[in-house]
């Protein structure tokens, strides 16, 4: 049986958890998820790991958070001047908003806490410095490489 090689157009099903079982997401009541394998598409480890499955295989693997969302980063964590946000934004804690990057890309950020002057927001992925565990299975290779 033809395994999945870097290239290939791949469809899954997936089931991801946190290690102390909580569920992060689901390809459960959608269509299996469509990504090429080698162009960064999902998180590496997930990648790295369906490469080498075979249409039909289900498994499930740990993916450190180095292959995952990387480490937490402190440097993400930044406080603002209230005055600095634009008019009629209402914050508060758990909000998301975006921030532009010096190259004009959106970056995500949660309000983690804010007081009468400042706003402290987080631009970590939120399950940036977790372990993450995936139940796979792949459904197609759609188009090898």
């Amino acid at each position: 049986m033809t395994e999945a090689k870097m290239g290939d157009r791949v469809r899954i099903n997936y089931a991801g958890r946190l290690t102390d079982g909580t569920q992060f997401d689901s390809s459960e009541g959608r269509a299996p998820l469509e990504f090429t394998l080698g162009e960064g598409q999902v998180i590496r480890g997930l990648e790295q790991h369906v490469a080498g499955m075979a249409q039909g295989d289900r498994s499930t693997v740990t993916i450190p958070a180095e292959a995952a969302y990387g480490p937490r980063r402190d440097e993400a964590i930044q406080s603002l001047n209230r005055a600095k946000l634009p008019a009629g934004i209402d914050v508060e804690v758990g909000s998301q908003l975006q921030a532009r990057t010096s190259d004009g890309g959106v970056l995500p950020i949660t309000v983690v806490a804010l007081d009468a002057e400042t706003v402290t927001v987080d631009a970590n992925h939120p399950l940036a410095g977790q372990d993450l565990v995936f139940d796979v299975e792949l459904v197609e290779i759609v188009q090898a490489a």
